[in-house]
């Protein structure tokens, strides 16, 4: 009787453990088969950057659409080896992985220099705005500096007229502000290599003001231009692709450092993304 109790109890303990043992199995099976959906998941919705060169934006826009991924023009450039209308440079690079609905920014051509840069001395901003525009031009950084005559008017300005070989159709002005005489006045400092932040807490010590920032990649300029600045104290934005920053950090500001300026005076950034 006793041997018979003994059987009936060992077999309820194996049955108890052959249970255990199943259940832990299906978990570890639910568990592995749950790692392996994730990575596929993942993987899945990863793509391999096309290489877009020397595509038109919009055959460049189809050929990111059909692979999910999404194009965004930020910059046009002239070049004398790429053909107008053709994408110039882009980022992430080509064979680059990334996720799908990535953003792929790009850089269009304009071809050549075609365009006279006109003298735009003397005018006014909004004047200066109309007038490069009916150009084909594009206004950039606008600077101000005490000097005589009336305000607001244009006393330098970058690239000098009828400058060629310039990398991009944008001018920068620099125009006239009344100051008073004793306005304090020191040295621009230097923000390049600056986290955001930092730069925001150095410029407003010195009394200054951000008003832009910019955003620059790395891929995004082509060599620097060989034209020279008319003026030291035009503000004009140095190019951001020189300086290899780690997104987030200051790559050019205008006006540049050393340059004179006052408390109150607005600086603008680039910001390596």
């Amino acid at each position: 009787m006793m041997v018979r109790i003994r059987i009936v109890k060992w077999r309820a303990i194996r049955r108890f453990f052959n249970l255990a043992l199943g259940a832990m199995a299906m978990v570890a099976v639910a568990m592995v088969s749950a790692f392996l959906a994730m990575r596929l998941a993942i993987h899945g919705r990863e793509v391999k950057v096309p290489d877009l060169s020397h595509m038109t934006i919009s055959e460049a826009s189809r050929k990111a659409s059909s692979i999910g991924l999404r194009l965004q023009l930020e910059n046009r450039f002239y070049s004398p080896s790429t053909p107008s209308g053709q994408v110039l440079a882009q980022f992430p690079a080509a064979g680059a992985t990334v996720r799908r609905q990535w953003p792929v920014r790009v850089t269009e051509s304009l071809g050549t220099q075609q365009v006279s840069i006109p003298d735009l001395t003397g005018q006014g901003e909004r004047s200066v705005s109309i007038n490069l525009r009916r150009l084909g031009l594009e206004l950039g950084t606008v600077g101000h500096i005490a000097a005589p005559g009336p305000e607001g008017v244009v006393v330098a300005q970058t690239p000098p007229p009828n400058a060629q070989g310039i990398d991009r159709p944008r001018v920068s002005v620099l125009l006239s502000q009344l100051q008073a005489p004793d306005a304090e006045a020191f040295v621009m400092p230097s923000l390049a290599g600056l986290p955001v932040a930092g730069a925001f807490a150095r410029t407003g010590a010195a009394g200054l003001k951000i008003v832009s920032a910019e955003d620059v990649t790395p891929t995004a300029a082509p060599p620097a231009p060989a034209t020279t600045p008319v003026a030291s104290a035009a503000p004009a934005a140095k190019s951001a692709a020189a300086v290899p920053l780690a997104p987030g950090i200051v790559a050019a500001q205008s006006p540049l450092a050393g340059h004179k300026v006052f408390r109150g005076d607005q600086v603008r950034l680039s910001i390596m993304h």
